[in-house]
Formats: C-alpha cells, sequence, structure tokens
C-alpha cells in the first residue's frame, strides 16, 4: 500500500515538473488541478489505487493542455487593437473595452466602428470554443437614476453578446450581464474617471466539460 502510494505521488510530481518546464505558468497551473480532478475520477470510477494514477495522469494531461491553449489565446487578445487584456487568474482571460467606442451617449446599439473589433474578438473566440465560456458584463457611471444605469448595462451587455453570437460564438457559451454603476473602476467624481467606470468586460474562462482539441 505505501509502495502505491509513492508511485502516486511520483507520477504527480513528475508530471507537474514536466508542464512546468515546458509550457507557461498557466498550463502548470492547469495540470495540477487537472491532476487531483483526474485522481478523484479515476479512484471513484476504479475504486482503486490504479484508477487514480490513471485519472491523474489523463487530468494531468488535459489541464495541461487548456493552460496552454488559454496563455495562447492571450496572446492573440493582446494584438488586437482597441481592448485591454489581463490575466485576473491563469484559469482567467479578461478584456475590457470602453462603453464610448462601442456605443453613442445613452445608446444600446452598436457603433459601426466598434463591429470591426468585436468581429476579430469573434474569431479568436471561435479558435478556442473547445474550452471557451464567456461572461460579457456591462457597466455604467453614476450619471442619471441607478435603475437607468442598469437597464442600460444589461442591454449594452446583451448587445455586445449578440453580435458576438452572430459572428459565429457559440450561444449556450457566453452569457450577457448588467451591473450598472454598482461597480465602478474609478472615481465618478471626474470625467475620466466616469469614462473608465463605462466600460464592457468580457471573462474568458475554462468550461469544465472542456476538451481542448490540440
Amino acid at each position: 500500500m505505501f509502495r502505491k502510494l509513492v508511485v502516486v505521488i511520483a507520477v504527480l510530481s513528475l508530471l507537474a515538473v514536466s508542464c512546468a518546464t515546458k509550457t507557461q505558468t498557466g498550463a502548470a497551473v492547469g495540470a495540477g488541478a487537472g491532476a487531483a480532478a483526474g485522481a478523484v475520477i479515476g479512484n471513484q470510477s476504479g475504486n482503486n489505487r490504479t484508477g487514480a494514477v490513471a485519472g491523474a495522469v489523463i487530468g494531468g494531461a488535459i489541464g495541461a493542455a487548456i493552460g496552454r491553449r488559454m496563455d495562447q489565446q492571450e496572446k492573440e487578445l493582446r494584438q488586437i487593437e482597441g481592448v485591454e487584456v489581463s490575466r485576473p487568474s491563469e484559469g482567467e482571460i479578461e478584456v475590457r473595452l470602453t462603453s464610448d467606442i462601442l456605443f453613442d451617449f445613452n445608446s444600446s446599439a452598436l457603433r459601426s466602428e466598434s463591429r470591426a473589433t468585436l468581429r476579430e474578438l469573434a474569431t479568436t473566440f471561435g479558435r478556442y470554443s473547445d474550452i471557451n465560456y464567456i461572461e460579457v458584463d456591462g457597466h455604467t457611471d453614476s450619471v442619471g437614476s441607478a435603475d437607468f444605469n442598469l437597464d442600460l448595462s444589461k442591454r449594452r451587455a446583451n448587445s455586445v453578446r449578440d453580435y458576438l453570437v452572430d459572428q459565429g460564438v457559440a450561444s449556450r457559451h457566453i452569457v450577457a450581464r448588467g451591473f450598472g454603476e454598482s461597480q465602478p473602476k474609478s472615481t465618478n467624481e471626474t470625467a475620466e474617471g466616469r469614462q473608465l467606470n463605462r466600460r464592457v468586460e468580457i471573462s474568458i474562462k475554462a468550461r469544465e466539460d472542456a476538451n481542448p482539441s490540440e
């Protein structure tokens, strides 16, 4: 029993080292999460240590593949003009677009010049449809009533979502939400701060059923 436990630890350790040296940090984190999940699944299905090892190896490989694809997707998104890309965590990519670029004042209709940027985003998202779950979040500044701003943020988020879907993003893998003025990024006391608060943020996360094609 002790030997079998050592084997499990050794396999997981080798897998983590391999991922850390051959891929970026995102892949290493993905491998760790995948290995842990795979070990549980394998142990439940086989009800023995061998099943745990097999599940860990398979889960780790899938996790590493997801991590690599998230890293690559981030690189491609950073090449698109007019968007700000950040990585809040290894399992999430955030894309920010200012509402002033996307919409006219108090409108939820997309400006024609913003559609080219959204088409580029949709094309990139399409290349990673095997792993992506996308959340489109609308935000406003505090000018106007809270109820109006909440409704405006929802309509703007839906406009972005609907356009991305029209460009080929799977509707079952993308949702739209509105938060109104409740989550400011900056002060609403200055014009610059209000401009930062009027925004649409797109969060890209790996789905639980992700099946990376690489």
